[in-house]
């Protein structure tokens, strides 16, 4: 791997193309992947964003080149490095839309990760539906797999069921979409919620586990592996995205140390 975009003793961010410096991790060396790819919905279409029709083009990243011309071809080549680098007993938390998760569902199967859950995050304050000729869009999918079939990994039930007041965690999580105060260092089109993210990482992981963000955008995922003294490498291409993510990171480690 190149010199790290920045780097504390928990957190290294690089930056770059996420499958061309995943190609370069060694075999079996990541515990968990958390991973947000592009959705590919940069088509010049319209959404709704605080009441008013903005455009659906979120930057270069979400659409086809020359190199990825379609959603499958990079998914394809995304999960097969994903699989390598996992450890044995590894696990992958994927996101994804209607538009994208029937995808990922089948590459999976393709590359035989064993699916354990399918998450429901469910919005509690999605944007309308402009269009008003269908249901409004407001979840988004979780798929949770592990790299073997038959390989056992780790999945903290006690604390789950514990948040969930002594019941066992259901495969529905409701939450607001973001809180504003998480994009104070800068905003991200496709930002996920330090609650989600925290979840994911207390419910997968140890603390001497290594966590892996190939899509790190604003930095969620390496935010949480600093509250909760993960060690998480985080790879993304943007570097404006890049440094919104230090600036979360180090504003936390300030706090913290």
């Amino acid at each position: 791997m190149r010199e790290p975009y920045y780097q504390n003793n928990l957190i290294r961010l690089y930056q770059g193309d996420s499958l061309q410096l995943m190609h370069k991790m060694m075999d079996n060396s990541v515990d968990v992947i958390v991973a947000d790819p592009p959705y590919f919905l940069s088509n010049g279409g319209f959404s709704n964003r605080g009441g008013k029709k903005v455009s659906v083009n979120k930057g270069t990243w979400d659409q086809p080149n020359s190199k990825y011309a379609t959603s499958e071809i990079f998914n394809d080549l995304f999960l097969k490095e994903a699989r390598r680098i996992l450890k044995t007993t590894g696990t992958i938390w994927v996101f994804g839309s209607m538009h994208n998760i029937y995808e990922i569902g089948y590459l999976m199967k393709k590359f035989e990760y064993r699916i354990l859950n399918n998450i429901t995050w469910q919005k509690l304050n999605p944007p309308p539906n402009l269009s008003c000729r269908m249901f409004t869009h407001s979840t988004e999918t979780i798929v949770w797999a592990r790299k073997f079939a038959k390989q056992k990994h780790y999945y903290n039930y006690e604390l789950m069921r514990k948040y969930n007041h002594g019941k066992q965690m259901k495969d529905v999580w409701s939450t607001p979409v973001i809180n504003q105060s998480e994009r104070k260092f800068g905003k991200h089109p496709t930002q996920k919620p330090l609650a989600i993210i925290t979840r994911i990482i207390e419910a997968s992981t140890t603390e001497d586990m290594l966590v892996l963000d190939p899509f790190v955008g604003s930095g969620t995922t390496a935010l949480a592996c600093q509250l909760l003294n993960r060690h998480c490498i985080g790879i993304d291409l943007s570097i404006d995205y890049l440094e919104i993510a230090k600036r979360r990171v180090r504003n936390e480690e300030g706090a913290l140390f």
